[in-house]
Order: structure tokens, then sequence, then C-alpha cells
């Protein structure tokens, strides 16, 4: 497609959402209260639909009373069901994707459904939003001129029931329409090889030889790719081999731990970094301008937004709240219902508001990776706020990272002990280790007030981890790739405990 061409269709396009999307930002509770209304009137006549009675719920409160808050585990054998090949279980229309969750939560998959629905409205919806934003924000872009480099998972086919299931990212570019698949590299069947390392240098292969102006992954995926690139090639810095490169839309996780990695790898003033929030379970929210990194919630993507304070959350005075009752600053469990038949589930992600008007939100982290185990509520947010800081400060890089608490013993205090991945050591670790700690302090009271005197914590301890430990622990797990993360934060051992017994095993040894 000539670029001409393609900035004018973009910017028709561009036109008619930049209104839609005025019309939720005005009435952001209007939108979502008839949306509600929609799911439920579609969705009356589905086992769950009769379950709850939904034919005769007249608003949200009837609803809220009702229909209790799900995980997946509650969810789990409807979902298997539909799996096989049942229909109308809780949704109307057929489901054939299910999206293989790489959560680290437990060792064992979930299989989220995908429907039609979903697929159109949320997901690809999302993916167009957020190109759109760019070109509004950026009327000289280039996209056109070259393809976008995209990193998929795999799928596997469920052939005796004729579902689908794998990575969400196979998923979508498996389904995507011509154009889409056309200005992305590299191909379709690169991008859903199940083997990492073998499709890692079939990317390689293939889009050194492409005009990539932009790029779409996980940020810790895509750096492994990009950094084998540079050696494959033995450029100094992507902008030799692609020299229109000029964003990267990058989800899944944090960004803060890489970001001076990629503006070491891509040393362009004006290169732009968006940030999507989305999951297997929907499209959230966009980046929608070049330099902030708030996000704007989309509330017409099909989904239905609830949230539980986490101040409350899991204690017997648990409260759930619609998206009129949220406050600014305040951290919140994300419960969501949608158009692919999850009713009031529970997904994992914690965020904060920073704009009621419109709604904005930071992604702060998971529920279940935090360290609370002395009542310190460490967050993902604090960790990586406070490892940016310390590593400014000493000139280090850092690659991965995990932590977990040192649980008392006898009259011994706890602590938090970290194991870090470094890419550029620390010019001075003790420095490192002090400022990581005081800047726990100084952005979490009650990581404070455990450290104060050592009441109750004593400064953390902080391990070394061996070149490539965390690729090695993932790969030894199966979880090369994709959507896969690794463990940040965890109130328990478990993770930390097996990752150190393997540093200690690659020591003295190649990688």
């Amino acid at each position: 497609m000539a670029i001409p061409i393609a900035n004018s269709v973009a910017s028709w396009f561009l036109k008619k959402r930049l209104h839609q999307m005025e019309l939720f930002m005005k009435y952001p509770h209007e939108v979502q209260n008839e949306l509600l209304h929609q799911l439920i009137e579609k969705a009356k006549n589905t086992e769950i639909g009769r379950k709850y009675d939904f034919g005769s719920m007249q608003n949200y409160e009837d609803f809220a009373n009702r229909v209790p808050v799900q995980a997946y585990e509650d969810i789990y054998q409807d979902i298997e069901r539909a799996r096989q090949g049942e229909s109308n279980i809780f949704w109307p229309t057929t489901i054939k994707w299910f999206a293989k969750s790489s959560g680290t939560t437990n060792a064992e998959s979930k299989f989220i459904p995908v429907s039609v629905e979903s697929l159109e409205e949320n997901h690809y919806a999302g993916s167009k939003d957020m190109l759109f934003m760019y070109l509004n924000n950026n009327r000289d872009g280039q996209l056109f001129r070259g393809k976008s480099l995209r990193l998929g998972g795999s799928k596997e086919n469920y052939f005796q029931h004729e579902t689908v299931h794998g990575d969400l990212s196979a998923i979508l570019i498996d389904n995507m329409p011509f154009w889409a698949s056309y200005s992305s590299t590299p191909n379709t069947e690169i991008s859903l090889m199940s083997d990492w390392e073998v499709k890692m240098d079939a990317i390689i292969q293939t889009t050194i030889k492409e005009n990539v102006t932009s790029l779409a992954g996980v940020p810790s995926w895509m750096l492994v790719v990009l950094q084998r690139v540079l050696e494959y090639t033995g450029k100094n810095n992507l902008l030799e081999i692609w020299p229109d490169l000029e964003v990267y839309f990058h989800g899944g996780i944090s960004f803060d731990p890489y970001l001076e990695q990629y503006q070491k790898i891509i040393p362009k003033d004006d290169f732009k970094y968006y940030e999507i929030f989305n999951a297997s379970e929907g499209f959230f929210a966009v980046q929608d301008s070049n330099d902030s990194k708030e996000l704007l919630l989309m509330l017409d993507y099909g989904i239905f937004y609830e949230f539980i304070p986490m101040s409350t959350y899991g204690t017997a005075k648990e409260k759930v709240i619609p998206l009129s009752e949220v406050e600014i600053g305040v951290n919140y469990a994300l419960i969501i219902t949608t158009n692919a038949g999850l009713w009031r589930y529970h997904i994992g992600d914690t965020v904060r508001f920073t704009s009621a008007s419109p709604y904005r939100i930071k992604v702060t982290g998971r529920t279940k990776h935090f360290i609370n185990a002395f009542g310190e509520e460490v967050v993902i947010e604090n960790a990586e706020r406070a490892l940016r800081k310390a590593a400014q400060l000493t000139q280090a890089e850092i690659i991965d990272y995990t932590a977990a608490p040192i649980f008392m013993v006898d009259d011994e205090k706890g602590a938090h002990e970290w194991l870090i991945e470094f890419n550029t050591l620390p010019n001075n670790l003790e420095d490192f280790r002090n400022c990581l700690d005081e800047t726990l302090r100084e952005i979490n009271s009650d990581y404070d007030a455990k450290r104060t005197n050592n009441m109750t914590l004593k400064k953390l301890v902080i391990n070394i981890a061996q070149p490539k430990l965390f690729y090695t622990w993932a790969k030894s797990k199966n979880k090369l790739g994709g959507q896969n993360k690794i463990p940040r934060l965890s109130n328990n051992r478990d993770y930390l405990e097996e990752l150190l017994a393997l540093n200690e095993s690659l020591k003295g040894r190649r990688v």
C-alpha cells in the first residue's frame, strides 16, 4: 500500500474513531451501564444467564447481588466443557479459541475463552486504536513505509473437538486480517513456530531483510530477539539495520527495567515507546499521548469493569465497586465482565487511577505478586521504581529479578531477599543495596515502618544472578517467548529457592 493512500485511509478511520472515544470519555458511566445491559441481554439464555436469571435483571445492583466474583478455579469445569465442544454455557456464540494463559500464579495453564465478539470488538479494536492514537500524535509518522516486527506465541489444535488453544498472540496472528498480516513481519508460519530458539533464528533471517518501522511484543522477549539480531549482524545498534524504526508498542510486563537497554540499542532521541494494557482475558487500556505513561481505560471494548480496593482485598470487609466509585491514587484489583463470557472475573492485575476525567490508570502489579509477609505491602510498582533509581545511581543495567521474604526464625528479624541478573553490574553493590532499601522506605510507608530501627525487617539481601539465569529457568519450564513472564515478587520462597539452587548450579558453567 502506497504511503499517501495508507495515511489517507488511516486518517479517515481515525476521525471516526476519535468521535466514538469522545463519547465514552464524556459519558463513561452511561457507556459502561449500557454495555453491561447489552452483555446481560445477549447471554440471558445461556446456562449462566438462566442460573442467575439475567432476564429479570434491571440494573447494576441486581447484577452485583446475584453474580459472585469468580476466579479461574470457579469456572474451570465450564471452560473445560466448552473446550470439548459444548456451547451456550457462558456465552451464546460458539467459542473455538482459548488463550492459554502464561500467568505465573501457578504451574498449571489456564484456558481463557476468546469469542468472535471479543476477537473483533476487543482485541483487534485495541490494536487498531493503538495505531490510531500513535498516528494522531505523530502526523509525520512513516509507519507504512515498512513493516512491524511482531512477536507471537504458538498454538495447538484440539482436533477431537475442533477447538484451538495457544498464546493469545498466536490466536490473533492466526486470525489477522490480510492488510494487517501484509504489514507485519515475520510471516504467520514463522510467527507460530512452537520452538522458541528455532523461531528466533527464523525471525532474524527474515526481518533483517525488511524495512522494519515498528516493534510490537513483550519487552523481555523482544529484547532477547533484538540483542540476537545485533549479534548476528555485527551492528552496533538497530538503526544501522532499520534506519526508519520509529516506535515500539509494548505490554504484558512493566517496561521500566528495560528502558535504558532499549535506549542503548535504539539511540534515537525522538523514538517513541507506546504502552498497552492487555492480557489473555482482554484489551483494557492504551497510552494516548507521546510522553505520558498513563493509560486511557477503554470503555467500549465489550468489557464492564469493577474494582476491589486492595486495602480490603481478601478480608471480611472486601468490597467490589463500579467505575463510578473509584478514587484517584487508590490501588485496586481489577474485576471484568466480558463479551467472551467471563462474568465478574478476577483477572489478578492491580491498577491505580491517575485521572477520572477521562479515566486513566497505571498498572501496579498482580494480586498474587507482592510481598506482605510482615505487613509491608510491597508491590511491583514500588520494586521497579526503587530498582530504577538504584540502577541509575550506580550505572547498572538490570535484565531480570525476583524477590521474596526471609521469614523470622526465633529472635532473628525478617528481611527481603533479592536475586538480580545484571547486564552491567553496579559500580558499587553496597551503594545499590542502600539505594534500593532507602527508596523503598521513601515510597512505601509500611515498608519504612517495618524497617525503622530494624523493628521487623533488616536491610534487604541481594544475590547476583549468573548470566542467563532467568532465561535458563524459563527454558526448563517450557516458558520461552510469547507472553510468558518471570515471577517478580512472591509472598513465599518457592520461586526464589528454585532459582537460587539453579543459580548455584550455573556457577562456573557457560550457558
